[in-house]
């Protein structure tokens, strides 16, 4: 989480400090420039008022009826082709500028169209995107393959620098296109290109705006049209293939510390099995043992294993044995020499399978007895054979 933080509070610095970085910029490129046109502009309508002897009003109504005619120059707007040029304009975000609803009820429809158009669009372009880089993944390893190169193995490097060069590739096709279908410079018509593929849209080039292309240039439609869905999944693939590999660090690093969190709770849970509580296991195995003895916690279970081994009990008991070994530490008490190994005994069955529990069977005087807890109604040393018959054998726990 403080990975992420810093990462959130990094990533606001650098975009106010990039923010300031471009206002700077474009005041000192822009803020001349703009000065020199507005005293041009009042120069020639200051002329224009001269000559014909406008009014102010007179003149800013002139100016009104220019700015509504200017998008009609290409036709019809609404259209068909005009219609459908604007849609496209809609839901890729384009939003040129060049026409707008000019009925409330136009205006209603275009805002649901958006909502549900535009994150429609964005999985289609993100989804296309992912299908390309696939394909062009597929198709380097067999050039590299055809080559003969050593290793097949298409690198995220080699990705970015396909990437990049479609991204040119399809800029400059759409400029030397659009320079010759509506007479722009070669630099003007690759900003158009770069401006509408980037969807930022300033609106001050708009292709099919001049004499009325929309109904008299069928052909120059279709591969105006074209040319921005298929510029548009280009720029996507891109963009999905560099930017979203970051934009994703977050989402990553959330599930990290997700994990790590739900891995320390199990493994504080797998240590503190104990509950505070008489200090004693729910969970835990005790075995009844001779009067006049302690009762001792032998395993603790976790709940799983508990569980698991009841019903393993329930369905066949005969299968899980029980096990416990004692150990003669008095060959002549006994009537047989030390063993090398425990000896295992006849004791009380439990169907739970214990590991490795084993007793020591010490011999002990009677003056001694008195210094240990008792705990009656214990049955597993008095139902031994050997054992029964020295009542002062004592059980003690390793």
């Amino acid at each position: 989480m403080k990975r992420q933080n810093l990462r959130t509070a990094a990533l606001i610095l650098c975009i106010f400090s990039y923010l300031l970085v471009g206002a700077a910029v474009f005041d000192a490129l822009e803020s001349e420039a703009e000065s020199g046109r507005k005293r041009l502009l009042e120069q020639k309508r200051g002329e224009l008022r001269r000559k014909y002897r406008f009014s102010a009003d007179d003149y800013r109504e002139l100016e009104r009826l220019v700015l509504q005619a200017e998008p009609h120059r290409a036709g019809r707007q609404w259209k068909f082709a005009g219609s459908f040029y604007f849609a496209i304009t809609v839901i890729t975000t384009i939003g040129y500028g060049h026409a707008a609803p000019g009925t409330d009820a136009g205006k209603v429809f275009c805002m649901f169209y958006a909502i549900l158009g535009i994150p429609l669009t964005l999985v289609m372009f993100q989804s296309l995107g992912e299908r390309m880089n696939t394909v062009v993944r597929l198709l380097l390893k067999k050039i590299k393959k055809c080559l003969g190169m050593r290793t097949t193995h298409v690198s995220m490097e080699n990705m970015v620098l396909v990437g990049f060069l479609s991204c040119m590739g399809t800029l400059c096709i759409g400029a030397a296109a659009f320079s010759y279908f509506e007479g722009w410079t070669f630099f003007h018509a690759y900003y158009y290109c770069f401006i509408t593929l980037t969807t930022i849209g300033f609106g001050d080039f708009v292709a099919l705006q001049k004499n009325e292309a929309l109904q008299k240039k069928p052909p120059y439609v279709a591969f105006s049209f074209m040319y921005i869905l298929v510029g548009l999944t280009v720029i996507g693939a891109f963009l999905n293939l560099v930017v979203l590999r970051f934009l994703t660090m977050n989402s990553e690093d959330e599930r990290r510390d997700a994990e790590e969190r739900a891995s320390l709770r199990r493994a504080r849970n797998n240590i503190h099995l104990k509950p505070k509580e008489d200090n004693r296991s729910s969970n835990a195995i005790f075995l009844p043992v001779e009067d006049r003895t302690s009762q001792m916690n032998l395993i603790p279970l976790v709940q799983e294993d508990a569980e698991r081994q009841r019903r393993q009990s329930a369905t066949s008991a005969a299968a899980v044995p029980a096990f416990c070994t004692c150990l003669c530490y008095r060959p002549q008490v006994c009537g047989s020499p030390a063993p090398s190994h425990p000896e295992t005994l006849s004791c009380h069955t439990n169907p739970v399978y214990y590991n490795s529990i084993s007793y020591k069977i010490d011999e002990v005087s009677l003056s001694t007895r008195g210094q240990t807890g008792s705990s009656p109604g214990s049955t597993l040393s008095s139902n031994s054979p050997r054992c029964r018959q020295h009542p002062r054998l004592r059980r003690k726990s390793i």
